[in-house]
């Protein structure tokens, strides 16, 4: 081989190596919002992100309707999408299925959404459709309960640990300073709120406070209700009730008043909902001595799905909504300003 022939071979690998080169860091610069931050925003969210231009449906999950809870939220991410053009939400109620919302989720993929947004019934059984969705590249965002791994875009809710561990000190250092007896109804067992207010609850509560009874009420009002009535009769001696929400606590009064007990005993719940039927009245009414504001993640969730959509923007992997001890001291006012 001559030399100018050796040159022109070496000018041409060059080349080659320079052609291959730049179309591997044209590739690498078109990877998605998640591959080249590590934020965890699924395969394809920044390809499918149209900006302020495109129309999007999201798909909704939801555990169940039955809760006030649950409704209140489905009413926030309604409320909160109706000022943003580009989105249409579709919602799904479980109804405490988790064969139906695994179902449900597979629908929303049939139907192609551009985001979904769910509550899980339970972690483990909706962990894998979960994931299955992440996996094709749709953003998903996990409010209130979680679900097994991070196979998901972000989870939004409060810290239920701590919710438990502010009661549990409310319980130790305000309601029986000097001990006493305690029945739990506990929400739906495969949940994780109910496994983390329960856990956190426990870290705090002391050793002067003994746990005479548990029941499990589902997250239910007449579950709760009906758990606690036969507790009452097997257990002649009740100073407070921990419900891991209100509706249960409101069915425990109800059960305790039927049985001629309910001045005796203090009740407990969680969630706060700033209306008629809800915690923050339950409160200032009297019917329940405490409860903690739990915020949906309605908004947060559909603030949440702008930034990623239209505004192609990456979110957070986790966001910790704020709580509040709502007692007859400050219930009025909680109230009052919650609802303008």
């Amino acid at each position: 081989m001559n030399r100018k022939h050796a040159t022109r071979s070496r000018g041409r690998v060059i080349g080659t190596a320079a052609a291959s080169l730049c179309l591997l860091l044209a590739v690498t610069a078109c990877g998605t919002t998640s591959e080249n931050s590590g934020k965890g925003q699924g395969k394809a969210t920044a390809a499918k992100c149209d900006g302020p231009g495109g129309k999007y449906v999201i798909g909704m999950s939801q555990a169940n309707v039955a809760e006030p809870y649950r409704q209140r939220m489905d009413d926030d991410i309604r409320a909160a999408a109706a000022k943003v053009p580009q989105f249409e939400v579709k919602f799904a109620d479980a109804a405490q299925d988790n064969a139906k919302q695994v179902s449900d989720v597979e629908n929303f993929l049939t139907q192609q959404v551009n985001l979904l947004i769910i509550s899980p019934n339970e972690a483990t059984p909706l962990t894998a459709v979960v994931k299955k969705a992440y996996d094709k590249g749709i953003p998903v965002l996990v409010l209130d309960r979680k679900v097994d791994g991070d196979a998901y875009t972000s989870f939004i809710g409060a810290d239920n640990k701590d919710i438990g561990r502010q009661a549990g000190r409310y319980v130790a250092e305000q309601l029986l300073p000097n001990g006493g007896n305690l029945v739990e109804l506990k929400g739906l067992p495969g949940s994780t709120p109910a496994q983390e207010r329960s856990d956190g609850f426990h870290e705090t509560l002391g050793s002067k406070v003994r746990t005479v009874a548990t029941g499990v009420g589902d997250w239910l009002r007449e579950k709760g209700q009906q758990q606690l009535d036969a507790i009452l009769k097997a257990n002649p001696e009740i100073d407070v009730v921990y419900s891991h929400n209100d509706p249960m606590a409101e069915g425990a009064y109800l059960a305790a008043k039927a049985a001629g007990r309910e001045s005796k005993i203090k009740f407990i719940g969680i969630d706060a909902l700033p209306i008629p039927s809800g915690g923050v009245k339950a409160v200032e009414q009297g019917r329940i001595s405490a409860t903690f504001t739990y915020p949906t993640g309605g908004k947060e969730a559909i603030a949440a799905a702008k930034t990623l959509l239209v505004d192609c923007k990456h979110v957070e992997k986790k966001q910790t909504l704020p709580t509040q001890l709502i007692t007859k001291e400050n219930a009025e006012r909680v109230y009052r300003e919650a609802n303008g």
